[in-house]
């Protein structure tokens, strides 16, 4: 890392495996389940946070099997760790992982989706946190479980719900969105060069009486319509699959709003650390990032004032990304960028006010409406997700 006092926070593998708190007995199966990427670089980068004040909070917004969250309470062992995940299964898994280390009495799980985090913290009294950390994309859980749909590598249901409560699965979208719809989903989501033929040729087979049910289904369509001459290196269904996972779940919905939401509950001196996995995610968060690390005035202005001067400082000076021994030991990693954050100064009133409503998604671009206990903004049981459209279209 860049910055030298994360030092003393880093771990070795050995401690690694100590922090996910199972018997001995049980290690090498947990190891199999889940390896938490870039852990070393991520204890870095929370921990100092954690360790200026004696009770200091970190908010975990995708806790999946919970590697990363049991390393950052063992690295600083005065700090409390709020896990949200949308995953019933995994929640349990990982408080019984977090029990097993020892921490469960600095730790507490809650069940929903990452950008219910304003009304998390609202509901327990908690105006201000030290870190917020979020590993974005599919955990090891879901990815390994063929019942639930997500892997290309697997025939299953076409399911892909992070939380199985939710009505919209990725086989309602394929049979009831339109072509355009389609296309645009795998356009937008997917990068998918052929996304208008993969949708034209989907509604076609549907209305034959064709129903996509299976993965299987769907990469045999998919090898079927993409030519031979233009595909990508490996399957040429995973931008589908991907641009799927992202509609059904409203990932990135979620994510522009619950960053700048984190930012609204940092403390001077907290951090902000993500993990993401496509492009998509890593734009949004790089955008996000960027409106804090430069000066808020015109360009060529001589004096800067004090008010207008950058409140985020670049912890990693741009993405880290895995190195060949992190890829070679865990190929899950070869895709991740890392990006981090702190606030050195209050949030100027100016960009609190632009946070709230890009929080609310209210700002261009954003849609939906999420929702706070304090009234900053209309309650999320009434914001637009992709679940409860499709239970309108019904």
């Amino acid at each position: 890392m860049t910055d030298a006092r994360m030092t003393d926070f880093r771990i070795d593998a050995q401690q690694a495996a100590e922090a996910a708190g199972a018997p001995a007995s049980d290690a090498d199966a947990i190891a199999r389940i889940h390896r938490p990427v870039l852990l070393d670089d991520c204890v870095s980068l929370v921990a100092p946070a954690l360790t200026r004040r004696p009770g200091a909070t970190v908010v975990d917004c995708t806790l999946g099997l919970a590697g990363h969250s049991t390393a950052f309470l063992k690295a600083a062992p005065e700090a409390r760790l709020i896990g949200i995940d949308r995953d019933a299964e995994a929640l349990a898994l990982a408080t019984r992982r977090i029990g097993d280390a020892g921490c469960a009495g600095r730790f507490t799980p809650v069940h929903a989706a990452f950008d219910a985090i304003g009304d998390v913290l609202d509901d327990r009294g908690i105006a201000e946190v030290d870190a917020v950390f979020m590993d974005l994309g599919l955990s090891s859980l879901q990815i390994d479980e063929t019942d639930r749909g997500f892997s290309y590598s697997h025939d299953a249901p076409l399911d892909m719900r992070m939380d199985p409560s939710q009505p919209l699965t990725a086989a309602d979208v394929l049979a009831r969105y339109t072509a355009q719809d389609l296309a645009r989903i795998f356009r937008e989501y997917g990068e998918e060069r052929f996304a208008r033929q993969i949708a034209a040729r989907i509604v076609r087979d549907r209305e034959h009486g064709e129903i996509l049910t299976t993965s299987g289904q769907l990469n045999r369509l998919v090898d079927d319509v993409v030519p031979q001459a233009h595909r990508p290196a490996g399957n040429p269904a995973k931008r589908v699959f991907q641009a799927l996972r992202i509609e059904v779940n409203g990932e990135l919905d979620k994510l522009a709003r619950t960053l700048p939401e984190a930012a609204l509950h940092l403390a001077v001196g907290g951090r902000i650390v993500v993990e993401s996995y496509h492009s998509l995610e890593d734009r949004t968060v790089k955008r996000f990032m960027a409106q804090g690390l430069t000066a808020d005035v015109p360009a060529g202005l001589p004096v800067i004032p004090e008010d207008a001067q950058p409140f985020f400082r670049d912890l990693t000076r741009g993405a880290v990304k895995a190195d060949e021994a992190e890829i070679a030991a865990n190929p899950r990693s070869a895709s991740v960028r890392l990006r981090a954050v702190e606030l050195v100064r209050p949030l100027p009133d100016r960009w609190r006010r632009q946070f709230a409503r890009d929080a609310a998604g209210e700002s261009a671009g954003g849609s939906g409406a999420a929702g706070s206990s304090r009234g900053r903004r209309p309650s999320r049981k009434s914001s637009k997700s992709s679940a409860s459209s499709y239970e309108r279209r019904r």
